[in-house]
């Protein structure tokens, strides 16, 4: 083979090799974005290594978040972030001296993270701002079956499907193994004067079974300005993603987890909430495809403190995502929401592992204001998928073959932590609505303590057992 001819086909194979390399990195952009199927949605996965959100100088997403310590002044911050050709994306007010930082020069989030790490004199920490991800679990249409409800029960035509809420052995489950919803409703229905924030995917707040449940921001309530992002016209929640003030839901999974807590019940439509009268506060940092980052979930729980401060009702956090990547960042602001008063109800994570020994976050982190939650089936059996933890997850929630809210006024079924975790925000809300006063503490502890024991959860989670709304509820 002649010089010439060599250089052809070496020419051909790079090209090859080239080809293969994009295809095979849009399969695994297609494989990211794909939710689980039937046939995979239990199977234990590898977690995926925690990446760093990396964007252009162009973009307004940034690359690390920096805590700086007390008495270092906005000019001196300004100073070192111009001295490394640096741009301050954005101060995080609700936590003392938190910045996100966007980095001009294309550098990766980790060099930049270590230049500040290396300012020990001045700074506290600094860490990449981590992409975080729901775990989209598949969801199922769910069939207009219009069984009959029982006596006593709300007259939502899909309210004999939600065995979480009332099981009476439907569909081979096992009998009371579910909330104790009726004779809680006996005590209250909820109340419209308590403000539960979902932070997920935004929420259809158009849906006919949550529309008269939606927060919408009083006009006493000045709309919501930050210093650096501006001013937002909020009036049904906030946007933290694309820094917007609308929080509609282009994916699904945050309108489900609205509906377990906040349906509107006993309307002759589609499912009942937890709570038939409650306030919905949608605070979206996670994409159509499930994706967000840590700054964009910190600088949603920012607003709900900032929203809380100026005269909203904001007692919970329903977070229904995870990750493996500690963020001392993260920590501080959910640290800051219960300091404001506000509890964080997290999920466990869905990869059959102890997070004792494999922790998850943010449901890991060891805060007073903290509760997380395992998933149950009908039977009262840990879900497969769940997570578990002896010392670090505090109670199981009804979270297998879920009936909720969806998109567009229909209703869909799905399975996961994801599930049970706006149960325990939900009984969380019914307690405020029966005793407004009680504290974060004294809620959390109430409902660790409010459990139904299940002999199969001892070493399993923290409380040993299944949540118990009814019981919540006794003072």
């Amino acid at each position: 083979m002649n010089r010439s001819n060599i250089w052809v086909h070496l020419g051909i194979a790079m090209v090859l090799v080239t080809l293969a390399a994009v295809l095979g990195q849009i399969d695994r952009w297609r494989d990211g974005l794909r939710p689980a199927t039937s046939e995979t949605r239990d199977l234990v996965r590898p977690a995926a290594k925690p990446t760093a959100v990396t964007r252009s100088a162009a973009d307004s997403e940034p690359e690390v978040l920096v805590r700086f310590k007390s008495g270092v002044t906005a000019a001196q911050i300004e100073k070192y972030t111009a001295k490394f050709n640096d741009r301050i994306e954005d101060s995080l007010e609700s936590v003392r001296g938190l910045t996100s930082i966007d980095d001009l020069d294309n550098a990766s989030p980790e060099t930049v993270a270590a230049q500040y790490v290396a300012m020990s004199d001045i700074v506290e920490y600094a860490h990449p701002n981590y992409q975080i991800a729901a775990d989209i679990p598949e969801f199922r249409p769910v069939d207009d079956r219009n069984a009959e409800p029982g006596v006593a029960s709300p007259n939502d035509p899909h309210f004999a499907e939600q065995w979480g809420l009332n099981n009476e052995g439907q569909n081979g489950g096992k009998k009371r193994a579910d909330i104790d919803a009726l004779k809680a409703w006996a005590t209250t229905q909820g109340s419209d004067e308590v403000v539960v924030a979902v932070l997920d995917t935004g929420v259809d707040y158009t849906h006919s079974d949550l529309v008269n449940n939606m927060w919408v921001r009083p006009d006493s309530i000045a709309a919501y300005s930050d210093p650096q992002l501006g001013t937002f016209n909020d009036r049904y929640g906030f946007n933290a993603q694309d820094n917007l003030a609308d929080p509609m839901d282009d994916n699904g999974h945050g309108t489900h987890c609205a509906g377990i807590i906040g349906a509107e019940g006993d309307n002759e439509i589609g499912i009942a909430g937890i709570n038939f009268d409650v306030q919905i506060m949608p605070l979206k940092f996670l994409g159509r495809g499930g994706f967000g980052s840590t700054k964009d979930a910190i600088e949603a729980i920012n607003y709900a403190i900032d929203r809380k401060q100026k005269g909203v009702n904001v007692r919970i956090i329903s977070a229904s995502w995870g990750s493996t990547q500690r963020s001392r960042a993260l920590e501080d602001a959910i640290r800051a929401a219960g300091e404001n008063g506000i509890l964080f109800v997290a999920a466990a994570g869905n990869s059959s592992t102890d997070n004792d020994k494999r922790p998850h976050f943010p449901s890991n982190y060891d805060l007073p204001n903290v509760i997380s939650v395992a998933s149950l089936d009908n039977s009262d059996v840990l879900s497969s998928f769940s997570n578990f933890g002896a010392k670090t997850v505090h109670v199981a929630a009804p979270g297998r073959n879920i009936v909720s809210t969806w998109l567009k006024d229909s209703y869909r079924e799905a399975s996961g932590t994801s599930m049970a975790t706006p149960h325990v925000a939900g009984i969380a809300a019914l307690v405020i609505a029966s005793e407004p006063d009680i504290t974060v503490e004294k809620l959390r502890e109430r409902i660790i303590k409010s459990v139904d024991n299940i002999d199969l959860l001892n070493g399993r989670v923290v409380s040993a057992g299944r949540i118990n709304a009814a019981k919540a509820l006794v003072r």
